[in-house]
């Protein structure tokens, strides 16, 4: 049964380095010069960011709380596996409003 964890978490850290990868060769595509690490750093802020932003809305009485990239964020965060096939992503549309390429 322990193997079988640790074979699993295997599974998810390589498909995260995956994923990780795809969008430093996808954002190079773009003229932006982001590597592996990068991309998993920054992953994890906004995902921090989201989930921080989420506890913040439930815990205030006033309006909803959101952050930069938040309808994406959600959209692609959400425990609704809908919200994805509902609200696309175009990772171009966000680079742009985020931030410029570098070199």
């Amino acid at each position: 049964m322990g193997e079988e964890s640790v074979q699993s978490q295997l599974r998810v850290t390589s498909r995260n380095r995956d994923t990780c990868g795809q969008i430093s060769r996808g954002l190079c595509e773009k003229g932006y010069d982001r590597d592996m690490q990068q991309c998993r750093a920054k992953i994890k802020e906004l995902r921090q960011m989201y989930r921080k932003t989420q506890e913040a809305s439930h815990r205030s009485g006033g309006a909803p709380k959101t952050c930069h990239f938040y309808k994406e964020l959600n959209a692609i965060l959400s425990d609704d596996p809908t919200s994805i096939a509902n609200s696309p992503v175009d990772t171009s549309q966000a680079a742009e409003r985020g931030g410029k390429p570098t070199g």
